[in-house]
C-alpha cells in the first residue's frame, strides 16, 4: 500500500511512550491515594454524552469547544440543510450530531448523580480520572484531549468540606514532593458584591469573564474593558490599592468594610475567615486570598480556588475548583450543593519534569533482563524465571539468540538494573551469572539458590 504522507496523530492529541505513561501513572497514583485517604470513591462515566446534556452548561465559549460526534446510519438524514445554506454552521452541526465528547467531568457527574440517586449515599464523595476533549487551538500546555483528575462532594454545603479540600490539595503536592505552589482562594459572592458596588449588578457575568482574563492581558487592559462595559473603576482601584501587600485576614477585613452594603451578606467573609483561621501551616502550599480570582466557568456559586505552579516554572494553573450550588438543579434535582477540585495531569507532569522531581526508581518498569544464547538453555531457565515473576518481579526475556553486546545494549536503553546471563559453561555447572548493569559488577550463582535477594546483592 502506498502512503504519501507519514501517519500521525490528529492535531492537539498525543501518543505517550512507555516512559511518559510510567510518569503519568506515578502522578495519578499519588493523587488517587490522597483522594482515597479523604474518603472519595471511584466512578467512571462514558466518553460521550448526549449533546443537549453538555451544551449550555459551560458558557458561550465552552459550547463552541465541545466536540460533536456525527450521527450514524439513517440518522444523518436529519441534517438541517436549510441551516447549511444560510451558513448557520452551529445549527447545522447540531442537526447531524446527537452525541458529543465529554468536555469535563463535572457536568457528567451531575447527570450521574441524578440518574443514580437511589443507589448512592449522600453526601456522595467521588473521584474520577478520565480523558476529556476540547476543540481548542493546540498550544504549549493546551491539548484537545487531556486527562482530568477530579474529586467532588455532592449533597452538603458544610464549610468543613472546603477546609478538607485545601488540606487534600496540600497532601497531593506533599506526596509529589512539589514545594512552592500557590493556592489562590476567593468567593463568587464577594465578586458579586463588588460588581454590585461598581453599579453594574446586571452585568455580573461580564465582570467575571473580564476579570478572568487578568492573567492573560494584565490590569490596564482589564480596567479598560470594564470601563467600556460601564463599570465604576474607581471602586475597583480603591479595592486594589487598599489590599496590596496586606495579610489574608487584613485583606478580608478591609474588603468587607469597603463593599459592605445593605444587600450583601457577611457569609462569604465568614466562610473565608473560617478557612484562613483553621487551615494551620501548609507544608507544600502557599494559600492566599485573591479577590481578582474569577474562574471562567458559569456554574460556581461560592468559594473558588486555583493552584499555580512554583514561580520558577512559567505555566498557568495546574488545578482548580470551587463550590457550586445548583449543578444538579439543571437536571431537576434541587438543593444539592457540591464542591470539587480538578488537577491537570498534563501540566503537573510538565512541572515535575522541569524541576526534575520524578523519583529515580520509576524510570524503569522492568527489574531483570534475561540474555538468550540458545533455546535449550532458555528452557532450562524458564522455571526459575517464572518463580521470580510469581514473586512479583518484572522480567524481560530476550526472545531469540543474538550477540551479547546487542542484548545488553537494549537492557541499558530500557534502564533495566540487572541482567541474567547463562553461557555454555554456566549451563553445564547449573549456574548463571547475575550482572548489575549500573555498576558493571557480576557474580556466578547456583541456579537452585537463585532468588531476588541474591540478585540484588550483586
Amino acid at each position: 500500500m502506498h502512503m504519501s504522507n507519514k501517519p500521525n496523530t490528529p492535531k492537539g492529541m498525543r501518543d505517550f511512550l512507555p516512559h511518559d505513561v510510567i510518569r503519568r501513572n506515578y502522578i495519578m497514583d499519588v493523587i488517587k491515594t490522597r483522594f482515597e485517604r479523604f474518603g472519595f470513591l471511584p466512578i467512571e462515566t462514558p466518553s460521550m454524552e448526549r449533546r443537549n446534556l453538555l451544551l449550555g452548561k459551560y458558557g458561550e465559549e465552552g459550547d463552541r469547544l465541545v466536540f460533536k460526534v456525527l450521527n450514524s446510519g439513517e440518522k444523518v438524514k436529519k441534517a438541517d440543510l436549510d441551516a447549511l445554506e444560510k451558513g448557520e454552521l452551529s445549527r447545522f452541526g447540531n442537526s447531524i450530531a446527537e452525541k458529543a465528547m465529554r468536555y469535563d467531568l463535572t457536568v457528567p457527574l451531575a447527570r450521574f448523580v441524578v440518574q443514580h440517586q437511589n443507589e448512592l449515599s449522600f453526601p456522595f464523595k467521588r473521584y474520577q480520572m478520565q480523558p476529556v476533549w476540547r476543540a481548542d487551538r493546540p498550544q504549549h500546555g493546551r491539548f484537545q484531549e487531556f486527562m482530568q483528575c477530579d474529586a467532588d462532594s455532592i449533597g452538603s454545603d458544610s464549610i468543613l468540606l472546603e477546609l478538607e479540600f485545601i488540606q487534600m490539595i496540600d497532601e497531593v503536592f506533599f506526596g509529589l514532593n512539589l514545594q512552592g505552589c500557590t493556592l489562590r482562594v476567593n468567593h463568587r459572592k464577594v465578586l458579586e458584591a463588588i460588581s454590585r458596588k461598581s453599579r453594574a449588578e446586571k452585568q455580573t457575568t461580564t465582570f467575571l469573564t473580564t476579570l478572568d482574563k487578568l492573567d492573560k492581558v494584565g490590569w490596564d487592559q482589564v480596567l479598560q474593558l470594564l470601563a467600556k462595559a460601564g463599570f465604576d473603576n474607581q471602586i475597583i482601584n480603591t479595592i486594589q490599592e487598599a489590599l496590596q501587600g496586606k495579610s489574608n485576614a487584613d485583606q478580608l477585613e478591609i474588603l468587607q468594610h469597603l463593599i459592605a452594603d445593605e444587600s450583601s451578606n457577611s457569609t462569604p467573609f465568614d466562610d473565608l475567615n473560617f478557612l484562613f483561621s483553621n487551615m494551620g501551616k501548609m507544608s507544600s502550599l502557599d494559600v492566599v486570598f485573591d479577590w481578582t480570582l474569577a474562574r471562567g466557568l458559569d456554574y460556581y456559586t461560592g468559594t473558588i480556588f486555583e493552584i499555580s505552579a512554583p514561580k520558577s516554572v512559567s505555566l498557568g494553573s495546574i488545578g482548580a475548583g470551587g463550590r457550586y450550588d445548583n449543578l444538579t438543579g439543571v437536571f431537576g434535582m434541587k438543593g444539592m450543593s457540591g464542591i470539587g477540585i480538578s488537577f491537570g495531569l498534563d501540566r503537573i507532569e510538565l512541572v515535575l519534569s522541569e524541576l526534575d522531581l520524578f523519583p529515580s526508581e520509576i524510570h524503569t518498569s522492568i527489574d531483570l533482563f534475561v540474555v538468550h544464547f540458545n533455546m535449550e538453555m532458555m528452557t532450562a531457565l524458564l522455571p526459575y524465571i517464572n518463580e521470580l515473576r510469581r514473586r512479583g518481579k518484572r522480567v524481560y526475556v530476550y526472545p531469540t539468540a543474538a550477540r551479547l553486546k546487542k542484548q545488553l545494549g537494549m537492557a541499558n536503553q530500557l534502564n533495566i538494573p540487572y541482567a541474567l546471563i547463562m553461557g555454555e559453561d554456566e549451563w553445564k555447572g547449573e549456574k548463571c551469572i547475575v550482572k548489575n548493569l549500573n555498576t558493571g559488577s557480576q557474580k556466578a550463582v547456583q541456579l537452585k539458590n537463585l532468588n531476588w535477594d541474591v540478585i540484588q546483592v550483586c
